[in-house]
C-alpha cells in the first residue's frame, strides 16, 4: 500500500531536487517557507463557514420559493447555489487534511456534516485524497484520485475496444456532465482494495443514512419532487465545476508525470499542479483552490491563507499560470508523452505516428 506520510507534510527532498535547476535553493528549504502558513484561524474557519452555509441555506430556500413562479428562475438561483456548494466542499476538503480547525474533532465534525451535504463520505474521501497528494504525478501510482491518463505507448497497445472506451471517457461532455452522477454512485459504497479500512466503510454508511434522514425529512415538508428539483441542478452544476478545477490543475501540457525513484514530491507538486488565476469572486467561491501548486507543496497551509503563501515567495510564483481562457486549450490534451515530456492531443499522436 502506498504509504500517506506526505499527508501530513513528513516528506523527505533528495538531492536529486536539491540539483534541479527549478528554483533548487528554494526547493531545498520549502518545509521552511510553507510552516508559518501552516496554523488554522478559528476565527477565520468559523466566518468561512458562515459565510458559505447561511447563504446557501438562504439561495436554497429562495429556490423553493420560485418554484411556483418559474423554474427558469429556479435553475438560475442554482447557479450561485452551485458556487456555494463548491465552497461546502472546499471546507470538508480542509477538514480532510487537518488544516481548517486546529482541532481533529473539529475538522471530523464539520467534514462529516459538509461531506453530507456534498454527497461525500468524508473519511473515505480523505482516505483516498491523502493518497493522490502522496502520488501525484507519479507514473507507477496513477488511479488514486486521478483523471484517468495512459501514456502514448499505453494507449498504442490497448486494443481498438479499449482505445474506443478511453476515448469516450476523456470526452469533456463524459467528463464533466455524466462525471458527477458516476462520482456520486461511486461514493455510495466503499473505495474497493486495502485502501479502505473499518473507519472509512463506517464513514460510506452513514453517510448515507444521513442523506437518506435528509431527504426524507425535506420531503415530509416540501414534498420529495420538490427536493429533486431543487438540488439535482446545484449538485450537477457543482460536480462538474469540482472536476473541472480538478482535472484543469493537472492537466496541462507542461504538467509533471514522472517514474520512481526519479518522481519527487515538491517538484511534482510546484511542477504538476497549476495556478489557476480566477477572478476574484470565482476565487472566492472556490476556496482559493486554484493555488493549487501551493496546496500541493502543503495540504496542512487552510486555504484562507494560500493567497498569502503564494505572494510573500517568489518560487510559488514561477509555475504555470492558467487563466480562464487559457485553461479552455487543455481540454484537447489527452496522453503523456514520456519522450516529450508534455500532454499531447489526438492530433499530436497523429502526427507523431506519420
Amino acid at each position: 500500500m502506498v504509504s500517506c506520510s506526505l499527508f501530513t507534510g513528513d516528506v523527505p527532498v533528495t538531492d536529486s531536487v536539491e540539483n534541479s535547476s527549478y528554483a533548487a535553493s528554494a526547493l531545498r528549504s520549502w518545509r521552511q517557507i510553507v510552516a508559518k502558513y501552516q496554523h488554522a484561524s478559528v476565527r477565520k474557519s468559523i466566518v468561512q463557514m458562515c459565510t458559505t452555509l447561511i447563504p446557501l441555506a438562504l439561495n436554497l430556500y429562495l429556490m423553493y420559493l420560485s418554484l411556483p413562479v418559474s423554474y427558469w428562475l429556479t435553475l438560475a438561483l442554482s447557479v450561485p447555489a452551485a458556487g456555494l456548494l463548491v465552497r461546502t466542499f472546499i471546507i470538508m476538503h480542509d477538514c480532510g487534511h487537518g488544516s481548517f480547525f486546529p482541532s481533529r474533532m473539529a475538522n471530523d465534525i464539520v467534514g462529516f456534516f459538509t461531506g453530507v451535504l456534498v454527497l461525500t463520505p468524508y473519511k473515505q474521501w480523505r482516505r483516498d485524497h491523502a493518497i493522490h497528494h502522496a502520488t501525484s504525478g507519479d507514473l507507477e501510482h496513477r488511479g488514486h484520485g486521478d483523471v484517468t491518463t495512459l501514456t502514448v505507448n499505453e494507449y498504442l497497445a490497448l486494443s481498438r475496444w479499449e482505445r474506443f472506451r478511453y476515448r469516450v471517457y476523456r470526452n469533456p461532455i463524459v467528463l464533466f456532465g455524466i462525471g458527477p452522477i458516476v462520482l456520486a454512485v461511486k461514493q455510495r459504497l466503499p473505495t474497493p482494495g486495502e485502501t479502505t479500512g473499518r473507519k472509512e466503510k463506517w464513514s460510506v454508511w452513514l453517510t448515507n443514512l444521513a442523506i437518506v434522514v435528509l431527504v426524507v425529512l425535506f420531503s415530509l415538508l416540501i414534498g420529495f419532487w420538490s427536493v429533486v428539483m431543487i438540488y439535482a441542478p446545484v449538485f450537477m452544476i457543482s460536480g462538474a465545476i469540482g472536476i473541472w478545477l480538478f482535472y484543469v490543475q493537472h492537466q496541462f501540457e507542461d504538467t509533471y508525470w514522472d517514474r520512481r525513484p526519479e518522481w519527487e514530491y515538491p517538484v511534482a507538486a510546484l511542477h504538476g499542479s497549476s495556478y489557476f488565476k480566477l477572478p476574484a469572486v470565482l476565487q472566492w467561491f472556490t476556496g482559493n483552490i486554484g493555488l493549487h501548486h501551493v496546496h500541493h507543496l502543503s495540504p496542512l497551509i487552510p486555504n484562507y491563507k494560500l493567497q498569502d503563501c503564494h505572494e510573500e515567495n517568489p518560487v510559488f510564483q514561477q509555475v504555470t499560470t492558467l487563466t480562464l481562457w487559457a485553461s479552455l486549450k487543455t481540454l484537447s490534451l489527452k496522453l503523456w508523452d514520456e519522450e516529450k515530456r508534455k500532454l499531447i492531443g489526438w492530433r499530436d499522436l497523429k502526427t507523431r505516428q506519420s
